[in-house]
């Protein structure tokens, strides 16, 4: 089974730039995307054999998650419980084997305004997904907005402290981590440096590779051993991010 998530970064701008043919050259089973920033009703992107599912924030034009998928999901949940659900950052697929999580988490922004909300949610999704995981094992995926590891980003010194590079942010990835869930491209890749899901559009960074990963497949301790590839397609334009992928043996 193959799994691709791709923050990017305004669905309908991205069907500009070639999205459909880079989702038909892909061929996922379930292919995730974040930062829609849209209302379902803005975009007919339907193609043969996937059902989708669409999760929108009320802000117009900001945030936004969805889901399509090859195969039906038994049910599909939207948000952590009663609680954010305003920012349409969570969707959740159950399927007979294991639990989809599309997830964009939110960002801490300049000077960590909004670090307590991102702790909050940290804290509830990681709460969610243990919770989950008694029942049948959990795969979640998105732009989680961390750079876990120093070896995550180009530059780790001078971003020490900033949004996705907090010592809080980094420390609740560990939590979840520790929680019983595996970082998959890390997993197989311990040592690997220098590549990156995410690049800003100022600076020429991408034209340099002063990325960022920051996108990434956390999966269930038990289902560790069933991964079979991981992957960071760093070639594909047509977003500030690049899709990253799992493939699993279920």
């Amino acid at each position: 089974m193959k799994l691709v998530s791709w923050n990017v970064n305004g669905f309908r701008a991205c069907l500009n730039k070639g999205f459909a043919d880079i989702f038909a050259d892909i061929n996922a089973d379930i292919f995730c995307i974040q930062e829609t920033k849209m209302q379902p009703e803005q975009a007919d992107y339907s193609p043969e054999g996937y059902e989708k599912y669409f999760y929108s924030a009320i802000k117009k034009g900001y945030s936004g998650t969805a889901v399509y998928t090859k195969i039906k999901p038994l049910t599909v949940y939207y948000g952590i419980g009663e609680k954010h659900n305003d920012e349409g950052r969570v969707i959740t697929c159950e399927f007979e084997k294991f639990y989809l999580i599309c997830c964009y988490s939110p960002n801490a922004q300049n000077e960590l305004k909004r670090i307590d909300y991102r702790m909050e949610f940290e804290d509830d999704l990681r709460a969610y997904m243990t919770e989950l995981d008694k029942n049948k094992p959990v795969i979640l995926c998105g732009d989680l907005n961390v750079a876990h590891t120093e070896i995550d980003l180009k530059n780790p010194k001078s971003n020490r402290g900033n949004a996705g590079f907090s010592d809080e942010e980094r420390g609740k990835f560990t939590e979840l981590l520790e929680a019983g869930f595996v970082d998959s491209w890390r997993y197989q890749h311990p040592e690997t440096t220098g590549v990156y899901s995410w690049w800003s559009y100022r600076f020429n960074a991408r034209k340099n590779n002063a990325g960022w990963r920051i996108d990434y497949f956390v999966l269930s301790d038990k289902l560790k051993d069933n991964i079979t590839e991981t992957d960071i397609y760093t070639d594909v334009l047509g977003s500030d991010h690049c899709p990253v992928s799992l493939e699993i043996d279920l």
